[in-house]
């Protein structure tokens, strides 16, 4: 991992500062000569910037991500707690870490870090931009930001706009943080138990009925059962989120999450689509509840020069983190 560090006092679109940021970022691959060779990925919710590490069979040799062709840039988002600057960062006016008292961001601030990190690197042009779910939500409001700057989109399980069914699945999310009576304590574990419920609960939207059908079956038997595979899952989820995350950045997430609307100041969601003119992958999975198959194609109308594909899929949202195969078959001859 790499860490870009910036003095400067980075402008949010609250109207807060931060006084200045960490941005961590991994890189694959080589800048060719004319860098001409960038596919940038934007991450999902509670991923970090090691694409290997939460996508797998994407970044090799014969696959869409192919570091022997592409120089691969992924950066970890603001907000989360991998490196880049967030809730559990220390507030350098203070000498503490931030927790609740962190700003609020939105989807915009985000990729305000990415456009800063690709002039660390001397990035200009991107040939290609990934965004899945949330990493979508940023790779749509970047292609609005800057759509000159980019060859080819691909927009994964996403929207140009958070609906009030994703905020309402954050919501409930949210409350279920916020009843944990730690959550607000200056430590770093506080919320523990209130953040693996709310992980269970977003599991649920993640997979849908089919995903949870056809792994989590019990036994059969003739005894009466005292527990259920689906029940030790849902507490084995949650533990492992609470092992590497927290719940102050999970609700800076969620907080920003909401916020996504490209059409915010830019005439509403159309207006701001029909600029993006570059040709644009979208992609939808068969199961997804978050981001429906439906809604894709209506994305797909909006966008001037985009192509829909659909991803077969028995695993809802997480789809596109489990049949990399598949993907490939889509997005290998097209990038």
């Amino acid at each position: 991992m790499n860490t870009f560090h910036s003095s400067t006092p980075f402008q949010l679109e609250s109207g807060e500062k931060l006084p200045e940021i960490d941005i961590a970022y991994h890189t694959f691959g080589k800048l060719n000569e004319k860098k001409d060779n960038v596919i940038w990925v934007c991450h999902a919710l509670t991923a970090n910037s090691d694409v290997t590490d939460w996508w797998p069979h994407t970044v090799e040799k014969g696959y869409f991500l192919d570091p022997d062709k592409w120089f691969v840039v992924c950066a970890n988002i603001l907000g989360s707690c991998y490196g880049s600057t967030g809730p559990t960062s220390i507030n350098p006016d203070t000498g503490e870490p931030y927790y609740d008292d962190f700003p609020r961001l939105t989807i915009r601030d985000m990729v305000n870090a990415h456009i800063l990190l690709a002039e660390e690197l001397g990035i200009g042009r991107i040939s290609t931009l990934v965004g899945c779910s949330v990493g979508g939500f940023q790779a749509i409001e970047w292609a609005t930001m800057q759509p000159e700057r980019f060859d080819k989109f691909v927009f994964l399980a996403t929207s140009p706009k958070a609906s009030p069914w994703s905020i309402a699945l954050d919501e409930t999310q949210r409350m279920a943080i916020l009843s944990d009576k730690t959550y607000g304590e200056k430590r770093l574990d506080a919320g523990r138990d209130g953040l693996a419920a709310a992980r269970a609960i977003g599991l649920l939207s993640y997979r849908g009925p089919w995903g949870y059908n056809q792994t989590q079956q019990d036994p059969v038997s003739d005894e009466i059962p005292t527990t259920h595979r689906a029940c030790t899952y849902q507490q084995y989820q949650g533990e492992k989120l609470c092992r590497r995350f927290d719940a102050y950045s999970y609700m800076a997430i969620l907080n920003a999450f909401d916020t996504h609307d490209i059409g915010r100041g830019r005439g509403g969601v159309t207006e701001a689509l029909s600029k993006i003119k570059a040709p644009a992958i979208v992609i939808g999975i068969t199961t997804d509840i978050i981001f429906t198959p439906d809604e894709m194609k209506e994305l797909t109308g909006m966008l001037p020069n985009a192509e829909y594909f659909e991803l077969q899929s028995e695993f809802g949202h997480d789809g596109f983190l489990v049949e990399y195969d598949k993907l490939n078959q889509i997005l290998l001859p097209r990038l």
